[in-house]
């Protein structure tokens, strides 16, 4: 296993274990299964260990099987508050004690605000006593290192990254998702302020394993490298050295075998010429299947009625290239659930991204169509609930 380093120098597992897609038994985590995954990355090296308060079971079941194991001093745990859920200063503490009472430990190495999509949404936190309370818990040790886990788009990631002085971020990142939510861009932004990046979804949720096109796969297939579509994707990650480490949601041992090879294996640098053009011809095989040929590059933005145009035309495009259901979850976690309203239904077809946008896009006449297909009825009635419950 290789490591890179973290703000205070200490060593992280290029590769850490993301605890959210553990196999099920019955209504549970098959606690069995997933003893032998964890005790096994632990053997080859893997160190850190991602879950959060809101991953059904997930904190619980780490918890019992480093105890189990007496393995909780090899490894940095790293857990999520749901900051969505928090109304007042007690909550923080009721949430975190019960965090620590679930993971059976008396500290987490690596805390994230989970899902902070929106700087307002920290501002609220600040404006109950948040950075007071970081403070505290960073002083007795209960927290070792704090930061932010994001899905949103470049230009909010830049402004929550500069709204407090974070040891790490953790964000969406992938070779499709290398212009869309944080974005390279991103990553560029926090490694020049010293800030360590974890990367969720490599594979965007084994999409780009299970869900490519033909023409995609046969490209990887032909290639002199001998690479998995996973290992391509993983040593696109691995590849740059601004990414501090990688999670993947293992889910046998044999893929924690696998993955513990490549991060072993792979080098920072290693990509030349073929190996870009082999992603760049996966991707092309990809973007035939979209609805709208958006690359992300924001220059639509700002719209004058605060519609996330990038946002809306990338979650609509996912509901094509990947799943229905997956679109549409993005498009509640990144536009619906904001505090500022950011619908596609917001556009008075003024016409200005149009004049701005590279592509030359129908933007106008697109919209609209993007929002019935992200919002159908149940999906808008449960987004005003969500915001009702998340706002007051």
């Amino acid at each position: 296993m290789q490591y890179r380093k973290d703000r205070n120098g200490e060593p992280v597992s290029l590769l850490g274990f993301g605890c959210m897609r553990w196999q099920r038994s019955g209504s549970g985590i098959d606690l069995d299964a997933a003893e032998a995954q964890v005790m096994r990355a632990i053997e080859l090296g893997v160190t850190y260990f991602d879950t959060a308060y809101v991953y059904p079971g997930s904190e619980d079941a780490l918890g019992r099987i480093l105890e189990k194991n007496g393995a909780r001093d090899r490894v940095n745990i790293a857990t999520k508050l749901p900051q969505y859920l928090i109304k007042g200063r007690g909550a923080l503490d009721r949430y975190f004690d019960e965090q620590l009472r679930r993971l059976r430990t008396d500290h987490v190495d690596y805390y994230l605000m989970h899902m902070l999509t929106d700087v307002v949404a920290w501002d609220k936190l600040v404006s109950l006593g948040v950075e007071e309370w970081i403070a505290e818990k960073k002083a007795s040790g209960q927290i070792r290192n704090i930061g932010f886990s994001f899905h949103g788009n470049t230009e909010m990631f830049l402004r929550v990254l500069t709204a407090y002085d974070w040891d790490f971020c953790q964000i969406q990142y992938n070779y499709l998702d290398e212009n869309t939510q944080a974005g390279r861009a991103g990553l560029l932004a926090a490694a020049e302020r010293g800030i360590p990046v974890v990367i969720m979804e490599p594979l965007r949720g084994g999409k780009l394993v299970d869900l490519l096109p033909e023409d995609a796969r046969r490209a990887i297939a032909d290639s002199p490298r001998g690479w998995s579509p996973a290992e391509l994707a993983l040593r696109w990650l691995y590849d740059q050295p601004q990414v501090t480490c990688v999670l993947s949601g293992m889910n046998s041992v044999s893929m924690v075998e696998e993955n513990c090879r490549v991060a072993s294996d792979a080098q920072a640098g290693e990509f030349g010429p073929d190996d870009f053009a082999l992603v760049e011809r996966v991707k092309s095989a990809i973007a035939e299947k979209v609805r709208i040929g958006c690359t992300g590059c924001g220059y639509c933005l700002p719209c004058p009625k605060g519609v996330d145009i990038p946002g809306a035309f990338r979650c609509w495009n996912e509901m094509y290239t990947e799943r229905r259901d997956v679109g549409r979850k993005e498009y509640w976690q990144t536009v619906s659930l904001r505090r500022e309203p950011a619908f596609a239904t917001q556009c008075v077809r003024c016409g200005l991204c149009e004049t701005h946008c590279p592509q030359h896009l129908p933007i106008r006449d697109s919209l609209p169509k993007a929002d019935r297909d992200l919002r159908p009825l149940r999906w808008r009635v449960a987004a005003a609930v969500a915001r009702w419950w998340s706002l007051r």
